[in-house]
């Protein structure tokens, strides 16, 4: 029985661990997005100020062409978070039916599965009772 309890400690610490995890992928990726949003106000600044919105144009603010790159790159950067959440967050549900397959066993140990304890008790009794009950 302590066995039990420790293990389903384990698996809600797992669960809560991979929670946690997803939490803070999603926290990452609303900040990487909140910077490309601020980069994408200050690239519109800049090419406002300058008069030149063309990337190309050999007088294109220098400020302007590397805010785009780091805004590029946290919008790249967005997408492989998103990779990674799709796996925590499976990897949360698999934690989820490993703690709640724990807890289904110790709620049968504890209560006894009624099923499981009549069919072990009748395989136990020999054929001739089982036939006069």
């Amino acid at each position: 029985m302590k066995s039990r309890d420790t293990l389903i400690r384990l698996k809600r610490f797992q669960v809560d661990e991979k929670r946690r995890k997803v939490a803070q992928i999603e926290m990452m990726i609303a900040e990487f997005d909140r910077m490309a949003v601020d980069l994408d106000r200050e690239i519109a600044a800049e090419e406002h100020k300058a008069g030149i919105s063309d990337p190309n144009h050999f007088a294109y603010p220098t400020y302007a062409r590397a805010a785009a790159q780091r805004r590029d790159n946290l919008r790249q950067s967005v997408q492989n978070l998103h990779v990674q959440l799709d796996d925590a967050k499976a990897e949360l549900g698999e934690a989820f039916e490993d703690l709640k397959r724990a807890e289904s066993l110790e709620d049968r140990e504890r209560t006894g599965d009624p099923v499981r304890d009549g069919a072990v008790i009748q395989a136990a009794q020999p054929r001739a009772m089982r036939a006069s009950a």
